[in-house]
């Protein structure tokens, strides 16, 4: 039996033995705890990176370029959480990729600049 099969038949056995023993409500808890965490998780190590290497670069930068780019990663982090909280399909997607897109256009080209001139 190959792995592939193998692992689909634990995900298989694992999803009807919640089913047989009712634990919906428990998964979906521990789901969204999980959730919860991952959110976490991934801002300790955005603000760990910032503290190590982006707030000495960027104190140096012109006021405009600081509030550029603090503004456009408020905007991210803000986009994602709205990701994160409500789950997104059609149209709320493609305003969630246009978004992230401009912010991450914004930020790299500001960031590009500076190092260009420095």
């Amino acid at each position: 039996m190959s792995p592939f099969v193998r692992n689909l038949l634990v995900l298989a056995g694992l999803a009807a033995l919640v089913v047989v023993l009712n634990q919906q409500t428990a998964l979906a808890t521990a789901g969204t705890l999980l959730r919860f965490a991952f959110i976490i998780a991934i801002a300790v190590v955005a603000y760990f990176f910032w503290r190590d290497f982006g707030r000495r670069e960027i104190s140096v930068w012109p006021p405009r370029q600081q509030w550029v780019v603090y503004g456009a990663v408020a905007l991210l982090v803000a986009d994602i959480g709205w990701y994160f909280l409500e789950g997104l399909s059609g149209p709320d997607a493609l305003v969630f990729f246009v978004v992230a897109a401009v912010c991450a256009y914004s930020a790299v080209r500001t960031w590009r600049g500076q190092r260009n001139l420095s």
